[in-house]
């Protein structure tokens, strides 16, 4: 991975982003703009889950924000889940790192960019681990901290990134723990680059079935899921030619050029 720098965070007032976090705004202006892109971008996101899901599978999503993936998942048996109380939810002040649900309940779960907000990720996976059945399935879709990323970061002041703390260290919080939609960016390469060091610390618990990345222009001209930003409209065979570009970008330059990071965990007891 390419740091421009090992650490950059910045705080609420400095955020060029607008209505950041705020849920309601975001579902309002998805469900009443004719633009299609970020109806594309989500659609990109969450439809290959589908291919890990049975219909008849249970499952759940975790920090689930505006809730857009029920737009998305086809299973009939998918609920959404957040630690906000907001209508939209099946499941409201659900703490991803404590449930608080029954053990063994779920055939999967979904966690859509939200990993990276969570304070202390080795408490995720073990109660992600005890929420699911055997053989139960962790559907990610995660940020990837590539160059354009960062530089995305630096200039939206939005979020930020740390790669120097320690992720395996439940003892210390990798993001605000009084500020749900702080992130720290870094998280997700903390946790899956280094093959070795996520056996030793959650093989016990998980192994990776699948992993791709994806996602470059079409996110940057999203207009943002949650916290919004401008974008360029454009139809459908335009944001499709966005994403063949995206794909061939990825292939040769993923460290430059990616933003998103696809992978589907599979619990082992």
């Amino acid at each position: 991975m390419y740091k421009i720098f090992n650490k950059i965070q910045f705080n609420s007032k400095e955020n060029k982003m607008r209505s950041v976090g705020n849920t309601k705004i975001a579902r309002e202006t998805y469900y009443s703009s004719p633009s299609k892109n970020l109806k594309f971008l989500l659609f990109n996101r969450f439809n290959w889950m589908n291919k890990f899901i049975n219909n008849d599978d249970k499952g759940i999503e975790v920090g689930s924000g505006a809730g857009f993936s029920k737009d998305f998942i086809k299973s009939k048996n998918f609920k959404i889940s957040d630690i906000s109380s907001e209508d939209h939810l099946d499941f409201k002040k659900i703490d991803a790192q404590d449930t608080q649900l029954d053990s063994q309940s779920f055939n999967y779960v979904i966690a859509s960019n939200m990993i990276h907000h969570v304070p202390f990720p080795i408490k995720f996976f073990n109660e992600m681990n005890r929420i699911l059945k055997p053989e139960g399935k962790l559907i990610i879709f995660e940020s990837y901290c590539s160059v354009i990323f960062q530089i995305a970061t630096m200039i939206m002041k939005h979020e930020g990134f740390d790669f120097t703390v320690n992720v395996w260290d439940e003892r210390s919080p990798k993001s605000d723990e009084k500020n749900a939609w702080h992130g720290n960016i870094a998280v997700p390469h903390l946790i899956f680059d280094d093959k070795d060091k996520f056996q030793k610390n959650l093989g016990n618990l998980f192994k990776i079935e699948y992993e791709e990345l994806s996602e470059c222009l079409i996110f940057l001209n999203s207009g943002g899921v949650t916290s919004k930003t401008k974008c360029i409209p454009m139809n459908k065979f335009f944001l499709k030619i966005l994403n063949f570009i995206d794909k061939i970008l990825i292939k040769f330059f993923p460290n430059i050029f990616c933003m998103g990071r696809r992978i589907v965990l599979k619990k082992v007891n």
